[in-house]
């Protein structure tokens, strides 16, 4: 009970806020802060709007207006029958209404405001609250002024019309002023219609503000549009530096402007007229190299001339820049400056590239001593400048030439190579030099240098075709670059790269070995040196080929694989031959065995990895490969050096490459048995295709079969069926034969 107690004090002053706050809320009904001043034949907006109500959201409002003490219904938004007689005309003409812009506010429209207008306008809301608290009703006062405001265009230029050019400037002059009662400031907004719309330039605002328009605010800053007041009222805009963006029709808006009751500004009024149309003609101005494509060799002169005629007239200057590219994009965007003359005839320095004026429309550049990295196009990039009111250029049009595609032919010395054997073995680990010797050089120069790249290609003994093998070679620099065959045997001494004379180069292998048996040839590249001192290669030329073979103990074999008959139907029998040749020393066919593989790539071209199809051992053991389809293989030996692969009832995944890989074994005196290298022959390609006429044949004749059977067993049913099954007996139907009663009987 005590803690109950202790808490009274502090509820009742929250109670008594509450209390407090109740009695002060109510409806507020709330205008604009008066006097709003108009002009005569203006348009008046007041604005009214109702908050802290009860009742339904949207609220309903009354006007009226009063000159002294009585109030006029004017117009209401619940109540058709509101207006009084003397606006029942101006309200159904639509000069008076009202425009609901919110549930809780409206606008009173009043259009060519008189001075009859002039008084006070109430706005009153109906109540809904549940009691009466606030206000219900707002009043302003509405001042109609005369109309002071007068603008004009310039006396000497009204409505002109007025032709320039590119970079010309212009001026254009309007006049206003206001004879307003009213303390009234003046808006004056120059504009520009190019197409339906005006846009604004440049205003003098009535606070005394300079503000461009949309889009010229920096030729605002760069002092290319001025707005500038003079005597009589006058605002002039000065434009420099015209481009077609300022071609149209220009009018001076101007606004007149009060400072109300709540220090806001109003606008009462606005004016416009319109000053000049003006027409901006483009500069045309046409940049054309006059040489078309053309070749130039190397260390001679490359001429161009940039021919660059305008129909522009005055004084102008023209600017010339001429461009390299290695594409013939003319954006420009990779290209490279070479030369270029500015409006003051200043032409950039260069030491091997000279622009020069010609004459008026001519513009000449000459390259000297031309290299082959001056291949590419040329543009020639021009520029009109025309001079300005305060002593400087501006640019008012460019244009770029279309792209003259050169190229620079390299002067290529002739010369022959010739490659000999000095030195050849005849056993292995004999020694083994080779001379590369340039021969017939014709027009060399100090700038061009030889040099040397050596190779090998393995003598193969089967069908196969290998690449070349880089032995060594030499840059511009001397250096040398081995290879990966050379470079130990290199490192250890053992082989030996030299140039014995300004035209020979050596290749010297001190101790042969059996794996350098092979064919060598040498590359002798011709080197120029251009203007910035690097080394290009421009010239290649290729020697014959010199075979290093010495006599050897035992054959040589070769493989290839052969067929009489690559095309065959499905069903039938392929034959494929393995055919083994020897070279050198004969042996007895006892002393030679083999290991023969059967390979198949099922593709057109060997981009699949082959699949293995029967092997047989030198012993004469035959192993083949598990198969998915019906068809067979059998591997045989038809003679010593002969081995023959046949396909039985071939199908279509027997088709592809097919080739043998054959292992040589030789029994040497003492009765050993070598392995010699496996040898593959070149592949041969089996077609296999569908015999039409076989494959249909029976099938066709048992369905001919089968149709007479079906149709004789049809016929002898339908027989069979016609005779007894659908027989009936017809029996006559008796007629009773009477004659005719006579008609007077009946």
């Amino acid at each position: 009970m005590g803690q109950r107690g202790e808490r009274a004090p502090c509820t009742l002053p929250l109670l008594l806020l509450l209390l407090l706050l109740a009695f002060c809320r109510g409806r507020i009904v709330r205008v604009p802060k008066g006097p709003l001043i108009r002009v005569i034949g203006t348009e008046v907006v007041i604005p009214c709007s109702v908050s802290d109500y009860d009742g339904p959201s949207e609220q309903n409002f009354d006007w009226e207006f009063s000159r002294g003490t009585d109030f006029l219904r004017i117009v209401s938004t619940w109540d058709s029958t509101f207006t009084s007689e003397e606006y029942q005309k101006r309200v159904g003409r639509g000069d008076i209404k009202l425009r609901r812009s919110s549930n809780d506010a409206v606008e009173l429209v009043i259009r060519n405001m008189q001075p009859a207008d002039q008084g006070i306008y109430k706005c009153s809301t109906p109540s809904t609250d549940a009691t009466v608290q606030g206000n219900y009703d707002a009043e302003v006062q509405v001042k109609v002024i005369s109309d002071g405001l007068s603008v004009s265009g310039s006396k000497a230029r009204s409505s002109t019309s007025l032709k320039l050019s590119e970079g010309d400037s212009f001026k254009l002059r309007c006049s206003a002023i206001t004879t307003s009662p009213e303390h009234t400031h003046l808006h004056v907004t120059w504009q520009i219609r190019s197409g339906l719309s005006w846009r604004d330039i440049l205003s003098l605002t009535h606070e005394g503000k300079f503000q461009p328009g949309p889009g010229y605010e920096e030729r605002y800053r760069n002092g290319d549009i001025r707005l500038d007041t003079g005597a009589n009222d006058t605002y002039q805009l000065s434009v420099s530096q015209a481009s077609s963006a300022d071609g149209g029709v220009y009018r001076c808006l101007v606004s007149e402007w009060v400072r109300g009751a709540d220090s806001l500004w109003q606008k009462i009024q606005e004016k416009s007229v319109e000053i000049a149309s003006v027409e901006i003609q483009r500069t045309a101005l046409d940049v054309l190299i006059s040489t078309s494509n053309l070749s130039v060799t190397e260390r001679d002169s490359l001429d161009l001339t940039c021919n660059v005629t305008t129909d522009r007239s005055g004084i102008f200057q023209a600017e010339v820049t001429w461009y390299f590219s290695e594409s013939p994009d003319d954006s420009l965007s990779d290209a490279q400056v070479l030369l270029s003359m500015d409006h003051n005839s200043v032409v950039s320095d260069s030491t091997l590239i000279s622009l020069s004026h010609v004459d008026r429309n001519s513009y000449r550049l000459l390259v000297r001593d031309v290299d082959v990295e001056d291949s590419g196009y040329y543009f020639c990039q021009a520029s009109v400048w025309v001079p300005l009111h305060n002593g400087s250029w501006h640019k008012v049009v460019e244009r770029i030439s279309a792209p003259v595609s050169v190229v620079v032919t390299a002067l290529e010395p002739d010369y022959e190579v010739f490659l000999n054997a000095s030195r050849t073995p005849k056993f292995s680990d004999d020694p083994t030099e080779l001379e590369c010797r340039i021969t017939n050089v014709q027009d060399t120069e100090a700038d061009i240098r030889f040099s040397v790249s050596w190779y090998y290609r393995q003598h193969l003994l089967g069908d196969d075709v290998v690449s070349d093998e880089l032995l060594a070679t030499m840059d511009a620099d001397w250096t040398l670059m081995l290879g990966d065959r050379s470079r130990e045997r290199t490192q250890n001494g053992e082989i030996i790269f030299f140039k014995k004379a300004v035209d020979t180069f050596s290749l010297r292998i001190q101790w042969t070995s059996e794996n350098d048996r092979g064919d060598y040839f040498c590359v002798v590249s011709a080197w120029s040196r251009h203007r910035n001192n690097s080394w290009v290669k421009s010239k290649d030329v290729t020697s014959a080929s010199v075979p290093i073979l010495w006599a050897t103990q035992g054959p040589v074999f070769n493989v290839s694989a052969y067929s009489d008959n690559l095309t065959i139907y499905q069903g039938e029998l392929a034959d494929l031959l393995c055919i083994i040749t020897t070279d050198g020393m004969t042996l007895e066919p006892d002393d030679m065995s083999f290991d023969v593989s059967w390979f198949a790539v099922r593709s057109f071209a060997l981009d699949r990895e082959p699949v293995l199809l029967a092997s047989m051992d030198r012993r004469g053991i035959v192993t083949q490969s598990r198969r998915n389809g019906s068809s067979d293989l059998s591997l045989e030996r038809i003679s010593p050096l002969e081995f023959r692969l046949r396909i039985h009832g071939c199908e279509d995944h027997d088709f592809g490459n097919h080739y043998c890989v054959v292992t040589p074994w030789v029994r040497s005196a003492t009765g050993v048995w070598q392995r010699e290298p496996d040898i593959r022959a070149k592949p041969i390609f089996l077609s296999v295709k569908m015999d039409v006429l076989n494959a249909f044949k029976y099938p066709l004749l048992i369905g001919i079969g089968l149709a007479t059977v079906i149709g004789l067993l049809s016929c002898l049913i339908g027989y069979c069926s016609s005779r007894w099954c659908c027989k009936k007996e017809v029996q006559e139907t008796r007629r009773e034969r009477r004659r005719l009663m006579s008609m007077e009987m009946d």
